[in-house]
């Protein structure tokens, strides 16, 4: 079974590859190396794909944009299933460049969904976002609840998740959009929040709380994600559905700042700077869709995730946190 995984060098992208190249799977990764964040990171995610297929599946790096339709075309045309991953990310970043991220987000999903259309794919699995939601009208966000995006990012998420709907149901295209909740975990994007306040704290310095910390994320463990997306190579039962990937509960980043400081320096004070306006208040998600369709159960507590997270940084610290600025 081949599967193609694009922005298969980011964080989500780079554990989808490993875990289905570990699987057996012949995986294509394609993804062009942006630096959003330092490259380093996504080279160690390519060379952690090229190890597991030392005793598993294949594993093959293109480097490319989802914005090149030729290639994308090529590419998905060789392909069993697509894992969709790759855009532009960053809700503050979207604010300066709004056209960017309708170019890459909207019209590089529009090539892969092309392509898939043409060529008899039998799945492609969008990955979409929370951001998508903006305000809460009520918590925890039900898939029902009003999308009203705040940001450019959000915006440009939704409308490639509902290219992605309207193509399963105008061309029968099996699709699934996945609804990301702050997702975090081992080789995760140096400019988080949670990397922030454990490179901080190793470093002797007080994690930094943008706003006054009431704000509440609702955190997902890479691992849960994961095993959602593993689900959907076994299943049809939620072609042309949008759902909400989250954990089992939410905490406000104030907590969680804290809870990191007293698993790494008690005797750190917390710091609190001024908050980005494009930043949601509140993040919370209803998995009873997913549960309901793909017997999805997270599986890791913020409390359990942020404990494993800190273990793996200790562990990894000499290659990893110089990609995070400390000052």
């Amino acid at each position: 079974m081949q599967t193609l995984v694009t922005g298969g060098a980011g964080f989500i992208g780079g554990h989808l590859a490993e875990r289905f190249v570990e699987k057996g799977h012949d995986v294509v990764v394609l993804d062009n190396l942006n630096e959003f964040y330092d490259t380093g990171l996504k080279e160690r995610n390519v060379a952690v794909g090229r190890e597991a297929a030392e005793g598993g599946g294949s594993y093959e790096f293109v480097e490319g944009d989802i914005r090149d339709e030729e290639l994308v075309t090529g590419l998905v045309a060789d392909a069993d299933y697509v894992f969709h991953q790759a855009a532009r990310a960053g809700v503050r970043s979207s604010v300066a460049d709004p056209r960017l991220y309708d170019a890459v987000n909207v019209d590089g999903t529009l090539n892969v969904l092309d392509a898939a259309r043409d060529h008899d794919v039998e799945r492609v699995v969008v990955a979409s976002s929370s951001s998508v939601y903006g305000k809460p009208r009520y918590l925890p966000y039900d898939e029902d609840h009003p999308t009203t995006p705040v940001s450019p990012y959000g915006a440009s998420k939704l409308a490639s998740e509902r290219y992605a709907c309207a193509y399963a149901e105008v061309y029968d295209l099996p699709v699934v959009a996945l609804r990301y909740f702050t997702v975090y975990g081992p080789r995760m994007r140096p400019n988080m929040a949670i990397t922030n306040f454990v490179s901080r704290c190793m470093n002797g310095k007080p994690p930094v709380v943008y706003g006054d910390g009431t704000q509440t994320r609702d955190f997902t463990y890479i691992d849960d994600v994961v095993e959602a997306n593993l689900t959907l190579l076994a299943t049809d039962a939620a072609d042309g559905e949008a759902l909400n990937i989250g954990s089992t509960d939410n905490i406000e980043i104030r907590t969680l700042a804290a809870e990191v400081r007293d698993r790494i320096d008690p005797d750190l004070d917390l710091q609190f700077a001024d908050r980005h306006d494009a930043d949601a208040d509140h993040t919370h998600a209803d998995t009873t869709k997913a549960r309901t369709l793909l017997d999805y159960e997270p599986s890791h507590t913020i409390r359990e995730g942020v404990g494993k997270f800190v273990e793996w940084y200790r562990a990894n610290r000499e290659w990893y946190e110089p990609l995070v600025l400390n000052s």
